[in-house]
This record gives C-alpha cells, sequence and structure tokens, in this order.
C-alpha cells in the first residue's frame, strides 16, 4: 500500500516594509504569530490550535473556494501577515485584490517608493537664518557706506567748486618780470573779470593767452598760489634797438624783430639801426639782430649804431667812432675775438676801420 502522498507546504510571506511583522508560534492568540498547521500522518488535517489562523471575531481565516489555489495563496498570506479575511459584510471595505507571495514582492519592487517626512533640523534653520541676517546687515553697511562717499564727494565738490572758500582775491595777485616796457596795470585789468572765482575752476591756460596779448609780453606763466593767490610770471620784451620811424620818431624793437614801444629819440644804451624798410622779409633787420644778440657783453656795449644795406653787409660803430665792417651774421664768436686782437695790437693802435668779414684775413685802414 502506497502511502499518502504529503501535502506542499506553503511558506510564509515577510511582510514587507511597513506592514506588521508576525509574532513567534504560540504567542498567543490573535491575528499576529500564526502559520498553516501541518497535516497529521495519513492525510487527515491535525486540528488548529485554539486562536490559530482566527480573527479578532472568531472566524477562521479560510480561502474562498471558488478562487482555487490562488485564493488559498491568498488566504495563507493573509493569515501570516495578520490581516482579516473578507467576509461577505466586510468584504467591499477590503481592497479588490491581495497580491500573491510572487505578485507581492514584484510590485513593492517596481513602485513602492519610501516617503520620509522632510527633516531639517534645528542647526542647519539657526544657519539660514544667521546668513540672512549678515546678508542684510551687509546691505546695509553698504548703503551706509555708499551714502557717506556720496556726501563726502558732494561735499568737496562744493568746497571746491561752488564756495566762496577758495575764491580769487585780487589782493593777492603778483605780476613779476614786466620788464621796461610791460604796464602791470594793463595784466590786472586781464585778471581781473576773474576776481572770487574758485581757483580750482580758474582757466589758467585761456588767462595766459590773454596776457600774451598785452602789449611788451614775450612769454608768461600763470601759476595758483592757495588759498586765494595767484601769480603771473612775465618775460618781457625788451628793446635792443631803435629804428627810425617817420611817423612816431623811433620805433623799439626787440631780438626777435618785435616792435615793443615807441620813443622821439633813441634810447640811452640802445643803437640805431639803419636797415632797408622795402625789405618785405626784412633780412637786413634779422642779420643786425643776430650780430647784436651773439657780440659778446663788452662788445656791444660799445655799439652806438648798425647800418646793413644786405643780410652780407653789416657794420657796426662803436662809442670811439671806430667802424668795423662785420659783413654776414655767421662765425660771429671768431670775428669777435680777431676784432678785440687788433684792436690791442701795436701795429694797428691808430686804425679806423677794421675789417672782419673774413676772419681769417683781417684788413685795417686809417
Amino acid at each position: 500500500m502506497r502511502p499518502p502522498a504529503r501535502p506542499r507546504r506553503v511558506a510564509p510571506v515577510r511582510p514587507g516594509p511597513g506592514e506588521p511583522r508576525p509574532a513567534a508560534p504560540g504567542a498567543g492568540p490573535g491575528p499576529t504569530g500564526t502559520r498553516p498547521t501541518r497535516p497529521a500522518p495519513g492525510g487527515t488535517p491535525a486540528p488548529a490550535r485554539p486562536g490559530a489562523g482566527s480573527h479578532d471575531d472568531g472566524t477562521a481565516a479560510q480561502a474562498d473556494p471558488r478562487e482555487g489555489v490562488e485564493g488559498a495563496l491568498r488566504a495563507a498570506v493573509r493569515a501570516t501577515a495578520g490581516l482579516p479575511t473578507p467576509d461577505a459584510r466586510g468584504a467591499a471595505d477590503l481592497p479588490a485584490q491581495v497580491p500573491g507571495p510572487r505578485s507581492a514582492g514584484a510590485s513593492l519592487r517596481a513602485g513602492w517608493q519610501p516617503v520620509r517626512p522632510a527633516v531639517v533640523s534645528s542647526r542647519s534653520a539657526e544657519r539660514f537664518a544667521e546668513r540672512v541676517r549678515m546678508r542684510r546687515r551687509l546691505t546695509r553697511r553698504r548703503l551706509l557706506l555708499a551714502g557717506s562717499a556720496l556726501v563726502v564727494v558732494g561735499t568737496l565738490a562744493w568746497v571746491l567748486l561752488g564756495s566762496s572758500l577758495l575764491a580769487l582775491d585780487l589782493t593777492q595777485l603778483r605780476v613779476e618780470g614786466q620788464g621796461t616796457v610791460v604796464e602791470p596795470a594793463a595784466v590786472e585789468a586781464v585778471v581781473e573779470p576773474y576776481g572770487g572765482v574758485p581757483l580750482p575752476r580758474l582757466d589758467t591756460v585761456g588767462l595766459r593767452r590773454q596776457i600774451l596779448e598785452v602789449p611788451g609780453v614775450r612769454a608768461a606763466e600763470v601759476t595758483r598760489e592757495w588759498p586765494h593767490g595767484l601769480r603771473v610770471a612775465l618775460v618781457s620784451r625788451e628793446p635792443v634797438v631803435a629804428v627810425p620811424d617817420p611817423d612816431s620818431g623811433f620805433a623799439l624793437l626787440d631780438t626777435e624783430g618785435v616792435r615793443v614801444g615807441s620813443a622821439p629819440a633813441p634810447p640811452a644804451g640802445l643803437p640805431v639801426v639803419q636797415v632797408p624798410l622795402d625789405d618785405p622779409q626784412a633780412r637786413a633787420l634779422t642779420a643786425v639782430l643776430t650780430v647784436l644778440e651773439q657780440l659778446p657783453d663788452d662788445l656791444a656795449a660799445q655799439v652806438t649804431a648798425v647800418a646793413a644795406e644786405t643780410r652780407d653787409a653789416v657794420e657796426l660803430e662803436l662809442v670811439d667812432g671806430v667802424l668795423v665792417e662785420w659783413g654776414s651774421a655767421d662765425r660771429t664768436a671768431l670775428k669777435a675775438r680777431v676784432l678785440q686782437t687788433l684792436r690791442t695790437a701795436e701795429t694797428s693802435r691808430g686804425a679806423r676801420v677794421f675789417d672782419v668779414s673774413a676772419p681769417e684775413l683781417p684788413i685795417t685802414s686809417s
């Protein structure tokens, strides 16, 4: 006689995360701590222990015979997990389908996501709040610094450009270097409209251009003297020669040939120059002025008159009546040394005419 077939044991399904874990066997009655009973030998199922597979209402966890093997598996899962068995009265309150052992694990792996509450520690919140306070503090500090800088810049701008703290005082105007030709009153008249103007706003370049237009001014330099003064340094056009003028007597010219004044008679110490007046380029006058500028001081002081028909025929007349035929304005230094040597030599002591136009071959005559 063949022994009866041993029924297949259904392994309990482990509960997933969040589901209640079954208690140890024999822990007591209730929905937990139950497992399927092993049938007794001989094919007769062993009687269930009290409370095994039962629920709070005393109903046994049985499978619906209409569901077959799948229903048995579901019933076993419910019994293992401690879930109530649906009946006619509570079937509507349970899910429509309870996954089997395999489908339950697959559904958990495929669609289950752990829900974790947002956790913000108190220290993180304090750090965030501290950062916000720090940013606000930095913003206020930057705004305060920017406002202070604007106030300082505005005050300085007003002091330098708008107030009278640095205004020009005409009583502190100094005019230097006017010489014998420039009238200081003419320079002061040019500066007078700028009285009361703050020195930072004073246009010294434009003021210098106006001063250069004053008669007799050759060069000018305008310097601010803080807090209220102004210094005007002039280079005057001092006359070096007197040229006969039919209208005014004598025109006074400087080293550049610029007329700086007039006089009815030649001033003392100025040589009288006789040059052609019809030369538009004034080449003869230019040669005369060049010779006088390059002469040694002791020799230039003895010149009383200069004449030149052309630029290569300059003649000098000295205070003692000696006539010097100088020639052109070239090699003036060598000609001056030759003339000085001839005038001190014994052989030319009584000579009245000295020709140094060719300094290597000088000629003297009485």
